[in-house]
């Protein structure tokens, strides 16, 4: 019988069904090895100094280990690891001063705003539905939220709450916007609630909003609309109504996406 490589007196290839299942296998270990090989010298440098940072606690604007120090603990080039801190820094996971060192960043949530700011405007094709999009999620937790900040809101929490609205009208009067104000209430509406990621999450998606549509020149509400509006919400909340209070955030809610509908206001800005 010819052997299956053709080749006269050749040990017979064994079926590979009927070999051994480490034979022809790579180990974990080799599997490990390889993924690592193939995996960009900076991605997996990107990697390590993540580690690093984790596996030493350290915390924002603790210092970092020196280029030197990086590249003899991580076997690898000067360029390598710049590289890999420059990857890092636009993340906001390191902070890079020039002339003292590298730092542990704050890991805000800047890029995010940057990466959906950018995907919103991208859609030139659409741009109603890209700032849809960006209000239905602020939306959704916005409204679950205000239920569990209704239960915790002390009567000088809601003082507080009040003063911001207060402060909104007479800007209003002026003739001045106060998209800062707005913000700042809806960060004091969910602080009782004592977590930290609420404020900077709805912050960023505040912020693209703002962004997105202030580039594609859509219209402010009018001031006594957004003032009466907030006001409602102060209302409820101190009638401890909790579906009230939903209702008049979610009257709120409908109103910005109504203006988001709203083609840009002559002269507005295009991308």
């Amino acid at each position: 019988m010819v052997p299956p490589d053709g080749r006269i007196g050749a040990p017979p290839v064994p079926a590979l069904s009927r070999m051994p299942p480490e034979v022809g296998r790579p180990t974990s270990r080799a599997r490990t090895m390889r993924r690592m090989a193939e995996e960009p010298r900076s991605s997996r440098i990107q990697r390590q100094v993540v580690q690093l940072i984790l596996d030493r606690r350290l915390g924002a604007g603790a210092p970092l280990p020196t280029e030197t120090e990086l590249m003899a603990a991580f076997g690898a080039s000067r360029n390598s690891v710049r590289e890999a801190l420059k990857a890092l820094q636009a993340l906001d996971i390191v902070d890079i001063r020039h002339g003292y060192g590298t730092y542990v960043g704050q890991a805000s949530l800047t890029p995010l705003v940057d990466g959906l700011t950018f995907r919103a405007l991208a859609r030139h094709d659409d741009d109603t539905a890209a700032l849809a999009e960006i209000l239905q999620v602020r939306e959704a937790l916005e409204e679950g939220l205000i239920r569990r900040s209704a239960r915790v809101l002390t009567d000088a929490d809601l003082d507080r709450l009040e003063a911001v609205v207060d402060r909104m009208e007479r800007a209003g009067r002026t003739g001045r916007p106060f998209p800062e104000l707005d913000r700042e209430f809806h960060e004091l509406l969910y602080a009782p609630l004592g977590n930290a990621l609420v404020p900077q999450l709805l912050g960023a998606f505040w912020a693209v909003f703002r962004r997105v549509a202030g580039t594609r020149g859509r219209p402010d509400p009018p001031a006594e609309v957004t003032v009466r509006r907030h006001r409602a919400i102060v209302g409820a909340l101190r009638a401890r109504d909790v579906e009230a209070a939903q209702r008049a955030m979610a009257v709120h809610f409908r109103g910005i996406a109504a203006r988001a509908a709203r083609g840009p206001r002559p002269g507005g800005r295009r991308c």
